[in-house]
């Protein structure tokens, strides 16, 4: 049995998120700069003599019937008519309803982990193809690195080269409250028409470009995510909401006394990553 042990599934923060418009089928279009930082899951992976999909908490919560890890899993068999098997073991460290995408990110860790585990040799286009019936988020994990992203979430851009993001540490604050994207999305509130930007513009600020269109929605609707920003304000940080979740983050500038927030937060102070921990595992072959 080959086993492949502590796989990450590394978190995204939103630097900046605005909607630029809405398509006549509801859809919203977006940009946003997606970036990876080492706040992860870490999933575990066994390859199985069934073709069956079995998964546990390896710290021993209970799980629904199904998620995104199960349906990345038997969507990468039915794609491929794999008949292999795996066992998935999920060692939760990122907060939900966050805005950091943990659950896209487990899902693009387990398309990366079982494409190598059961021999498959998918392309990351191939891999992105699977990923997008999964969850907008998806692809960006699969594509490996930090990301200009437009459209509905499926126009990915790499940030790499001279347009990579310089190293950083982040403060990321989670709530005990979480936000559902759906509510944002469709309040009558919501911004929906910032101009368009471009990454040579975004790039000269890198940490301090725009807003989160969705933030004064969010923060109508959990009025701690506006207390977390009141707090990582109070420091003098340039405090914005990440995705449609309730988590904020800033760019850590300067020792901040943490024992200051309140103990239902939770607190995490990590930095961006350069490249996914799983990017050389699949090649970059054309479909």
């Amino acid at each position: 049995m080959l086993s492949l042990y502590d796989v990450p599934a590394p978190a995204k923060l939103n630097l900046f998120l605005h909607i630029t418009g809405r398509r006549a089928d509801g859809y919203h279009l977006l940009e946003s700069v997606f970036m990876l930082i080492d706040w992860h899951d870490v999933l575990h992976f066994e390859r199985t003599a069934s073709h069956q999909i079995s998964r546990e908490d390896l710290s021993g919560m209970a799980l629904p019937e199904d998620d995104l890890i199960t349906r990345a899993a038997r969507a990468l068999q039915q794609a491929t008519g794999c008949t292999q098997g795996a066992h998935i073991g999920i060692h939760k460290n990122l907060p939900a309803q966050a805005g950091m995408g943990g659950g896209s990110s487990d899902a693009a860790t387990a398309l990366l982990a079982l494409n190598r585990l059961w021999g498959l040799g998918l392309s990351r286009q191939e891999l992105q193809k699977i990923g997008l019936t999964l969850g907008a988020d998806v692809p960006f994990f699969l594509c490996g690195h930090t990301a200009w992203v437009s459209g509905i979430g499926e126009i990915i851009t790499p940030l790499t080269g001279s347009q990579a993001l310089p190293e950083q540490q982040f403060i990321v604050v989670k709530p005990a409250q979480g936000l559902e994207t759906g509510k944002i999305f469709s309040s009558d509130l919501l911004k929906r028409d910032s101009k368009p930007a471009t990454i040579a513009v975004f790039a000269a600020r890198h940490f301090g470009f725009g807003q989160n269109d969705l933030q004064p929605v969010a923060e109508g609707l959990q009025p701690e995510v506006k207390k977390v920003r009141n707090w990582l304000e109070s420091f003098k940080l340039h405090a914005t909401m990440t995705g449609s979740g309730s988590a904020v983050f800033a760019p850590l500038t300067q020792a901040i006394d943490l024992n200051s927030a309140p103990s239902t937060w939770q607190i995490k102070v990590c930095k961006n990553l350069a490249i996914h921990p799983l990017h050389g595992w699949v090649s970059d072959k054309k479909l």
